[in-house]
This record gives structure tokens, C-alpha cells and sequence, in this order.
């Protein structure tokens, strides 16, 4: 089982044998990489539609159509759910529906 953290700059780590290893590397500035996440493809990958990711991922249908046509960016704990779903999505959509 993987486990990751947000940690407060925005970087996500994952731990492992108590240590933390990020899962991108950081920009120059010493912050995290502010790089676009791809949701559609992230969406595509996991095949599934906008309805049914939106409702895997918690949030309205019209948030995900917005994020694909690039009218509004994820941020915060959307942005590193994302990111988490990217690397792991099986395991996030299995811990997301036992809620």
C-alpha cells in the first residue's frame, strides 16, 4: 500500500521506510512544479466519463468540464488529489469509495 502526503508547500511525498520521497521535483524557486494536469487525459486513462469521474472524485461535473477546457486550474486538495490519481489511480479510487 502506498501512502502520500501534501505537505504544506504544496508538494506531495510519498513515504516510504519513514522517509519522504517527492513525487515531483522541485522547481528552482525551491517550489513545488506548478506544471498543468492534464484531467482529461488523467479522466481518459481510467476510462471513464466526466459524470463518473466527477462523482469518483467528489466534486459537481461542471468543476471537470471546466478543468478540461482549461477555464479554471485545480488547486489545493483537487490539485493534489489529481496528482495522487496520476500515479496511483486504482488505489485512489478504491480508498475513495470505502468513504
Amino acid at each position: 500500500m502506498q501512502r502520500f502526503r501534501l505537505k504544506a508547500d504544496g508538494r506531495i511525498v510519498e513515504l516510504r521506510d519513514g522517509q519522504e520521497f517527492p513525487l515531483a521535483p522541485d522547481a528552482p524557486s525551491g517550489r513545488a512544479e506548478t506544471a498543468p494536469i492534464e484531467v482529461r487525459d488523467l479522466r481518459r486513462r481510467a476510462r471513464l466519463t466526466q459524470q463518473e469521474f466527477a462523482a469518483k472524485v467528489g466534486v459537481p461535473v461542471e468543476t471537470i468540464r471546466n478543468w478540461e477546457q482549461g477555464k479554471r486550474m485545480p488547486r489545493g486538495p483537487a490539485r493534489a488529489l489529481l496528482a495522487v490519481i496520476a500515479h496511483a489511480p486504482d488505489t485512489v479510487f478504491a480508498a475513495l469509495a470505502k468513504s
